[in-house]
């Protein structure tokens, strides 16, 4: 089948290294005017003058990353099918639409307000009770677009750093760890869910995924697969959707979702009987989800800035590289590395010894760390 990818990056470039083997076809579509995919066809157009040309090279479409017009979406999908639909896509962008979504399902958030001015911004963190977060209500990623005020009297300092904007300010959640979940949904409704992953960030930027997550109950496997179901089916949702939550001590609490092939699923590349990015590609072509049972344990580890010694890395036993062809960068995600271990003290070990040889990376710090 001929896949159209929206944007072209990483993400987009781990979908046609899943898909070229059962026979797939891509061409990338790029409205950003700096491509980094390093492979397939890409077509470059950042007025919509090739937008029909395009359409005409694919058989269907889907999309590596969610900051992309909705119109745009909805055009192509009045003439292609687009996985996921465009519905997920709008609300994806909206953290209002969003929490509202999950208040409409019963899945617990965070108290949240909105803000439309400095003060609004103070009066919600004095109503919420600080320390709270306040985020663009659309754009931002990777920490960008949010402040934390641990007093009222910081309203100002937010305001100043990333309004003036439509804010959502919430009330900070006192969690044991990050979690997420990721899930693929096929057009007929089969339902595919991997092991969920403790993710550790570092100023707003995810640096190690370790999956299974230790020490995980089942029940909250079961918590966070019952909330990713019910999701997916209000949304009709077809591909892969990651959703981030925090572990509390009362339950769950979900954060966001994605409506593609996340970082934190990386590990699945060796880490699963099938990725997330082939079980992306079965998904919306109509193909039957593969296997997502995890081979043993894994730790991604992302690769941020600076590739380091990889001559090192690469005489570990235990790592699989995975490099994006990027030019190094500060704060760029240039690739990463899957680890692999039998048991978690194993893994331990493991990924501090290959985090000897990433320059800059924060130590790692996770539930298997503390005593």
């Amino acid at each position: 089948m001929r896949i159209g990818v929206l944007g072209a990056g990483q993400l987009g470039r781990m979908l046609a290294l899943s898909g070229y083997p059962l026979a797939n076809t891509f061409v990338f579509y790029d409205q950003s005017g700096t491509p980094s995919v390093g492979l397939g066809e890409v077509i470059i157009d950042r007025d919509e003058q090739y937008l029909d040309d395009f359409l005409k090279r694919v058989d269907r479409v889907t999309y590596e990353f969610e900051h992309l017009p909705v119109d745009v979406v909805e055009k192509i999908a009045a003439v292609k099918p687009v996985y996921p639909r465009p519905r997920a896509l709008k609300v994806c962008q909206n953290r209002q639409a969003e929490k509202t979504l999950f208040a409409d399902l019963g899945i617990p958030t965070a108290q949240w307000r909105m803000a439309e001015s400095e003060t609004e911004l103070q009066a919600a963190a004095e109503e919420l009770g600080c320390p709270v977060v306040a985020k663009t209500n659309t754009e931002g990623y990777d920490g960008k677009g949010q402040a934390v005020l641990r007093s009222p009297e910081e309203a100002a300092t937010a305001w100043a750093l990333i309004g003036p904007n439509r804010l959502m300010v919430e009330k900070f959640v006192a969690f044991r760890r990050e979690v997420s979940i990721i899930a693929a949904r096929g057009e007929d409704g089969e339902l595919a869910i991997y092991p969920m992953a403790e993710n550790v960030h570092d100023t707003g930027i995810l640096r190690y995924s370790i999956a299974p997550a230790p020490g995980l109950s089942p029940g909250v496997q079961e918590e966070a697969e019952r909330y990713m179901r019910m999701i997916m089916t209000e949304l009709d949702y077809v591909g892969v959707m990651a959703l981030e939550l925090f572990e509390t001590e009362s339950g769950l609490v979900a954060n966001e979702m994605a409506p593609r092939v996340h970082n934190s699923g990386h590990w699945t590349i060796e880490g699963a009987v099938t990725s997330q990015f082939e079980n992306h590609i079965r998904a919306i072509t109509g193909q039957p989800l593969g296997d997502v049972a995890p081979r043993g344990l894994s730790c991604m580890i992302n690769i941020i800035g600076e590739t380091g010694d990889l001559k090192r890395i690469l005489e570990l036993p235990y790592t699989h590289v995975h490099l994006y062809d990027k030019a190094e960068r500060p704060g760029r995600k240039l690739g990463h590395i899957n680890v692999l271990a039998d048991n978690y003290e194993e893994l331990k070990w493991r990924v501090r010894n290959c985090a000897e040889f990433l320059p800059g990376i924060p130590e790692f710090q996770s539930s298997l760390t503390r005593g």
